[in-house]
């Protein structure tokens, strides 16, 4: 990446608990601001980004002239990943949901922010025929100097990442400010991780009890045989969080355990992850105002329960110094709605490139 003595800034719209947010920290760019207006998904952020500028606001009601205020100079970029339940085709896909509105707020605030770029993710639904013209309507907003490269459907599997995790992303960017692009700039085309890869030394974890916070606290010594994925994420951490096991009742466990490596336990819908292939989408579950529904979580390849906090936060590609919630259900939903850091590095550095010096 070239060098910039003034690292490029963003702004981060829906920011949830970060995974975006991490993707461009890791690319070059700096956020000049994110916007949430869940508390729970938020509420680790200051801790893993402490140079942020976090705004608690209901995006639907912020004015671009209250965001600029708040930012104090102009950004670069805007990013975001705007909620995706209203698209989601394991969902109703309501079209009087408010939240498909949203939407159309992002590319609002694209317009009268009139950043060089912008980014948005969200899921394959959203290119699908009932749910498409959302998206043009919020195209529609942009000044004609923008050129949108998209929708385009990308796993993250195919950028390094141990999930196959489908996502539809639309990049657009002002002719005038930077370099031309192509669709296939952004296919990936890594090798995928293995479950193995990511999570085989978790087993290894010694419990070192709880914070002052409520987080479960975990240790390991060097481990030679931990893969580079883990190795990477692991970094020089020396306490992880989020690796407390879920109890089980005897009958559940004994029906998990004739579930093989790749199977599904057909009674509580739970996928059973092979050693040698990639995890499903994590699902997020619900917040308190939709009912506070947990999502199926997968199941360990070869122990009879569901994986951990750490494990699914590894198999999505965050940091083990990434903090998220004291409660398994919270961290579930961080991981469950977040953009994977890894596909979202590997986006922003081809856009950070592409920036006219």
């Amino acid at each position: 990446m070239p060098h910039r003595p003034d690292r490029p800034q963003v702004l981060d719209l829906f920011c949830g608990c970060g995974g975006l947010s991490l993707g461009a920290e890791q690319a070059g760019f700096r956020s000049a601001l994110s916007i949430d207006q869940d508390l729970h998904l938020t509420s680790s952020f200051a801790h893993n980004f402490p140079s942020s500028n976090l705004r608690i606001a209901d995006i639907g009601r912020e004015s671009a002239r209250a965001i600029k205020q708040a930012i104090g100079s102009k950004v670069d970029g805007v990013i975001g990943g705007p909620p995706c339940q209203g698209f989601s085709s394991i969902g109703r896909q309501d079209e009087d949901d408010p939240r498909r509105g949203l939407l159309l707020d992002f590319f609002r605030i694209v317009r009268e922010v009139s950043p060089k770029f912008f980014l948005m993710e969200n899921v394959r639904g959203l290119a699908y025929e009932r749910n498409r013209k959302v998206l043009d309507d919020g195209l529609q907003l942009l000044p004609k100097r923008y050129r949108v490269i998209g929708p385009m459907l990308l796993n993250s599997a195919s950028f390094g990442a141990a999930t196959s995790r489908p996502r539809i992303f639309v990049f657009g960017y002002d002719t005038n400010e930077m370099r031309a692009f192509d669709p296939s700039m952004f296919e990936g085309g890594k090798s995928p991780v293995t479950v193995r890869d990511a999570i085989a030394d978790l087993g290894k974890l010694k419990p070192r009890g709880l914070d002052s916070s409520g987080f479960d606290l975990w240790s390991s010594e060097k481990d030679s045989s931990r893969s580079t994925y883990a190795q990477s994420l692991r970094g020089k951490t020396k306490l992880v969080t989020g690796h407390r096991k879920t109890p089980h009742k005897k009958e559940i466990v004994g029906r998990f355990a004739t579930v093989p490596q790749g199977g599904k336990d057909e009674v509580g819908k739970h996928v059973r992850l092979s050693w040698t292939g990639q995890c499903p989408t994590i699902r997020a579950g619900t917040g308190s105002d939709r009912g506070s529904y947990q999502a199926v979580r997968p199941l360990h390849p070869t122990k009879d329960r569901v994986i951990t906090v750490r494990e699914a936060a590894r198999l999505q590609g965050f940091p083990d110094r990434f903090l998220f919630h004291p409660t398994t259900w919270h961290s579930f939903r961080m991981i469950g709605n977040s953009v994977s850091p890894i596909i979202a590095r590997e986006i922003l550095a081809v856009i950070y490139n592409g920036l006219k010096a």
